[in-house]
């Protein structure tokens, strides 16, 4: 059947467009990119196995309690027993470029759109079709941008990462009790005073709910990156897969579990509410392999 729409041609003839009058600019941003994310996984690869170790097990204790801290100690001490201690250090920095970014660019759109009607309609379509277009369709434009590495994989994981950090930023704000932000407006506080004094601190849980959610779900989008030569985990999986290696792919599988559940515990215990119930241990991991499952009421 004959195409009545040929929007995937006007898709292809726009990127290549972009290709042809604005390479200069996609080379200056993939290499901003591409030294913020270096700078990031050195920083991480320069910190001794057992500092970093010792760095979540204490954050684990604080943060959540002694048995989540002997969790932590012992998933720790198998990724790095099973030799992937390296790959999962690549595959978390990645995770927290791709995570920064979303944040960056997320938080301050989801404010946007709490406080401007035009822009939460014109927004939430787009956040629909972020989260609901398939992961891998997100590679090409990006590989064809950017080409090959760390970069294209950082942006697909970006775009899909984002809608959280928008989405329960904006719900957050939208909700804050009524009756504070009348007695923010008694106490004379300007919108930015009442923006940074009133109403971020009473969203705080909903954008950090965000945040686990956008974290989540960059680990999840990274491994899928790797078939654009992202590195890390990802690689591991995508050999296994390709090579019909069980071992491998349980290994390198598990890491990522692992690694998931210590990032989505931890920053889960930042989001819930003082005297709240904490939430089972792999209450999160389902995000690993369901990751549009987040709130779109925004």
């Amino acid at each position: 059947m004959s195409e009545l729409i040929p929007l995937g041609q006007w898709v292809d003839q726009s990127v290549h467009y972009l290709l042809d009058h604005d390479a200069n600019t996609f080379d200056a941003i993939g290499r901003t990119i591409e030294s913020f994310a270096r700078l990031i996984e050195q920083g991480l690869q320069i910190v001794p196995m057992w500092a970093m170790m010792a760095f979540f097990i204490a954050l684990g204790l604080w943060r959540v309690g002694w048995r989540f801290a002997i969790f932590v100690t012992a998933s720790l001490l198998l990724i790095y027993a099973t030799g992937f201690w390296d790959q999962m250090i690549v595959t978390l920095g990645l995770t927290l470029s791709s995570t920064l970014i979303s944040l960056v660019l997320g938080i301050p759109l989801g404010i946007w759109t709490a406080k401007n009607k035009l822009v939460h309609t014109i927004v939430r379509p787009i956040l629909d079709l972020m989260q609901t277009m398939p992961a891998f369709v997100y590679l090409i434009p990006a590989a064809m941008l950017f080409g090959l590495g760390r970069v294209p994989g950082i942006l697909s994981t970006v775009i899909f990462a984002m809608p959280p950090a928008v989405r329960l930023t904006s719900l957050g704000i939208k909700h804050v009790n009524r009756e504070i932000v009348e007695a923010g407006h008694a106490f004379g506080c300007t919108p930015w005073q009442l923006l940074y004094k009133v109403q971020f601190p009473n969203a705080l849980p909903s954008i950090m709910q965000g945040v686990n959610q956008t974290i989540m779900m960059a680990l999840s989008m990274v491994i899928i990156a790797s078939m654009v030569g992202a590195g890390g985990l990802g690689n591991d999986v995508l050999a296994s897969i390709q090579r019909l290696d069980i071992g491998l792919g349980f290994e390198s599988g598990l890491s990522v579990v692992l690694l998931a559940i210590i990032l989505d515990r931890i920053t889960e215990s930042f989001g819930r509410a003082p005297g709240a119930a904490k939430a089972p241990l792999f209450s999160g991991v389902k995000q690993l392999f369901r990751p549009r499952a987040v709130v779109a009421q925004a």
